[in-house]
């Protein structure tokens, strides 16, 4: 068995800075000794050389086309085309050819010549390639021939920018490793289990398949020193991100655990094993991470390459070897199957980070406490620590003062945006405990079900959900019917059919009747209006959505791009709630201001920082949707079928002086929008778009008709001196009271604000909520520790 003794080695790190295989790159060679400063540090570069590109690229095709049952996401068919193996080999050797000639350019050559005067054949040599360019970090540096005089040399990767390594926690008696077996359709992963469990003092835990909440807790809950995973893996195009299949449905990238990883790397992970397919985004990301050492294979890996490999390291690592020299020895062997497994001996791969040294086996389980061996160690003398003086007891001014910083701390932060996601989610909250409120009876829906789309499907034009004959039935009814105004909710860029004429004329010459079109921009093409209706009786259909896929706010009107194919100025639901007031004479103005003016009701735009919205993209003319709510965010308004409506089922007076609002319900339109009342992600939990623009409607008619409140927030002072105050008036109640009330005081003075706050948003002011709620939390939990009694109490001494 090879000497466990770490020997000291020389640490050889070659820095390719920024360039392109166009112009060439510059080089930085630094020679250290482990431990030790370094030994020189020379600059030179590698000439333009688009050939070696060219080169690594034809292998890469090659060996994919090889098509070799792998690791990667999915499983292929096993082939073994003579001729597809001849040309791997031969772009393999031709890449080879290149790299060599390449790195014996005379640019090169001062670093060449400095490294052989530095190194000895019997040197233990880890050399480091430093690059961010995904190109180069493909490049097969094992290629290289000059390295072929030094047996005791391997090569890895790292970036440029690196952050220095954890410290080392105490080590284990017995090597921890996390084996995380995945997806392993089409592969062996139970070799690798049988594999690992052959290590000597070793502690492992396996998870077969897990859910990524298993993972999670693994990695918080545990010190690992090993991670291993085994199963699919792929990387993406630019070699920066990387995905493990982790069971049979679901995939994770290494973002998606980062902090349960960087509370594993705190907690002593020091190695990384990905035996899977095409590792170099995963290494990337795990770099950015800091682990220490990180092994992967850089493009897709047959099963029995990845197995052999890690039997290879494994055995090796675990007799004695160093990390390096154990990759290179399980590396070299896989030479010997290279017959079935072109360039088998080119895919393992070592990213290190440069600022810590690898770990040998024995390192990762000695006994933390230094008595392996049988020593015993004499526990040294108490230290004695002094008693500190008595804090002084709390008073007014200091009361005042830590209420000032905590809410300028907090308004800091929440000025910041970093609240604005709890707020939001605390506005939803209190806008679901508001009462329920009475229908809006000024309204009414035709909704366009399933039911009524397959009804028509022998008159539907591909793609739309009312056609043109159902559509005409439905306006001459409306028509005779005398509704008060008609929104039709349903996109229509396409002219009437020409059996279908009378159609167009009743687009074209209702006055009371508004279509919709979509504002286009360079992110989306919009959708035109029906060619029938006049620019006059057009209404845009655009809503505002917030970062969590709500819908909070309400866009009144906006200018449109003069290159817009929908060149409505006013919301669908502007123009239906102007027209219906039109009819009863209050008529739109406008403030000085340039504020829409209703009646007595004067519509406030948004800014960028209105209530918990900080930096809000406030285009247009918006302001808060104030939901109307029955029994259900949809029960507000009557509803009907057009099947319904068609058959003659619905009495006509039901949509006398109405405003009718004309839309799809059909989940398979996509019509469907998150709420305040959502409750979770699926379709039952979303409103239909007809009935969000329903809420619109009823929100303008009911401000300006039976004086309902707009939500409106207070003026910034104001919201300062709010959350203040609470800060202020909990901290002196707090300390006047006795310490035992003090909990019951937080609990009291937290419902007294949720209350007022409730309060308040029924009134249509939205005031600030978490803020508040965490000053009272924080000064209270200060003054709690504060007037805790000292542990160190003064003697009477008689």
């Amino acid at each position: 068995m090879t000497n466990n003794t770490r020997s000291i080695g020389k640490l050889v790190v070659l820095k390719i800075g920024d360039g392109c295989f166009d112009q060439g790159f510059p080089v930085t060679l630094q020679i250290l000794e482990e431990g030790k400063s370094p030994l020189l540090e020379i600059t030179g570069r590698l000439p333009p050389a688009p050939e070696i590109l060219q080169s690594c690229q034809n292998w890469t095709t090659s060996y994919h086309s090889l098509g070799l049952r792998s690791r990667l996401e999915a499983s292929v068919v096993q082939v073994t085309n003579v001729s597809k193996l001849e040309r791997c080999y031969n772009a393999a050797q031709l890449l080879g050819d290149r790299l060599n000639t390449w790195l014996s350019s005379e640019p090169f050559r001062p670093i060449k010549e400095k490294l052989l005067e530095q190194l000895l054949p019997s040197d233990e040599i880890r050399l480091i390639i430093q690059t961010e360019n995904s190109c180069l970090r493909r490049l097969p540096w094992h290629l290289w021939d000059f390295w072929e005089r030094y047996s005791k040399a391997e090569i890895a990767l790292s970036a440029l920018k690196f952050e220095p390594a954890p410290p080392n926690p105490k080590p284990h008696q017995k090597v921890r490793i996390l084996a995380i077996i995945g997806n392993s359709i089409g592969i062996d992963t139970e070799a690798d289990q049988k594999l690992l469990e052959q290590l000597p003092d070793a502690q492992l835990t396996f998870l077969i398949e897990p859910k990524r909440q298993q993972v999670n807790e693994a990695l918080w809950e545990q010190c690992w020193d090993i991670l291993f995973f085994a199963g699919h893996s792929s990387s993406k195009n630019d070699g920066c991100t990387g995905h493990i299949y982790i069971n049979k449905t679901d995939s994770l990238t290494i973002n998606q655990l980062k902090f349960g990883l960087n509370r594993a790397i705190v907690k002593g992970l020091k190695i990384a094993i990905f035996n899977s397919c095409d590792g170099l985004g995963l290494a990337s990301n795990l770099a950015n991470l800091r682990i220490p050492q990180i092994i992967v294979m850089r493009e897709p890996v047959p099963d029995r390459v990845s197995q052999e490999f890690l039997k290879y390291f494994l055995t090796a690592f675990a007799g004695g070897q160093s990390f390096y020299l154990a990759v290179r020895e399980a590396r070299e062997r896989l030479q010997g199957i290279e017959d079935e497994f072109p360039c088998a001996t080119w895919l393992p791969i070592i990213c290190q980070n440069p600022a810590a040294k690898p770990p040998t086996w024995k390192e990762l389980r000695e006994s933390s406490d230094g008595q392996s061996q049988g020593q015993h160690q004499i526990p040294p003398p108490p230290i004695r620590h002094p008693i500190p003086p008595p804090i002084p007891p709390l008073t007014f001014v200091k009361v005042l003062v830590t209420s000032l910083v905590i809410t300028c701390f907090l308004i800091v932060i929440q000025q910041l945006g970093l609240l604005q996601g709890f707020e939001l989610k605390a506005f939803d909250h209190l806008i679901n405990r508001r009462p329920a409120e009475f229908p809006d009876s000024r309204l009414i829906v035709v909704e366009v079900t399933e039911k009524d789309i397959e009804a028509q499907q022998s008159d539907l034009r591909p793609g739309t959900s009312l056609s043109d004959r159902s559509l005409k039935q439905l306006l001459e009814i409306l028509k005779s019917s005398q509704a008060k105004v008609i929104g039709l909710d349903i996109h229509r860029d396409f002219s009437v059919a020409p059996d279908y004429q009378e159609l167009g004329t009743l687009l074209e010459q209702r006055d009371n009747l508004v279509a919709v079109c979509k504002a286009s921009n360079e992110d989306n093409p919009g959708v035109s209006p029906p060619p029938e209706v006049p620019k006059q009786n057009l209404g845009f259909s655009d809503v505002v959505v917030d970062p969590d896929g709500v819908i909070r706010r309400h866009l009144l009107a906006f200018n449109p791009d003069p290159t817009s194919v929908c060149s409505a100025p006013y919301a669908l639901s502007t123009q239906l709630a102007m027209r219906y007031l039109v009819a009863q004479e209050i008529f739109p103005t406008y403030t000085d201001q340039g504020y829409l003016q209703l009646g007595d009701v004067v519509f406030k735009p948004l800014t960028k920082h209105t209530g918990s919205y900080h930096n809000l993209d406030d285009w247009g003319h918006q302001i808060m949707l104030n939901y109307r709510f029955h029994k259900s965010p949809e029960d507000f308004v009557h509803q009907v079928t057009l099947s319904e409506v068609l058959k003659g089922n619905i009495n006509r007076d039901a949509f006398k002086g109405r405003i009718v609002l004309i839309g799809v319900t059909a989940p398979s339109r996509d019509d469907y929008f998150f709420t305040p009342y959502s409750k979770g992600n699926d379709i039952e939990d979303q409103t239909a778009g007809v009935i969000i623009h329903a809420h619109m409607v009823s929100q303008i008619l009911s401000a300006v008709l039976d004086q309902r409140p707009l939500i409106q927030d207070w003026p910034a002072w104001l919201e300062v001196v709010w959350i203040w105050g609470w800060c202020l008036t909990v901290g002196l109640v707090c300390w006047r009271c006795k310490s035992e009330l003090r909990l019951g005081v937080l609990v009291l003075a937290l419902s007294i604000l949720y209350g007022s706050c409730l309060g308040l948003l029924k009134q249509g002011y939205w005031v600030p909520l978490v803020p508040s709620a965490l000053t009272v939390v924080v000064i209270g939990g200060f003054i709690v520790l504060y007037d805790q009694p000292s542990p160190h109490r003064l003697k009477v001494v008689k």
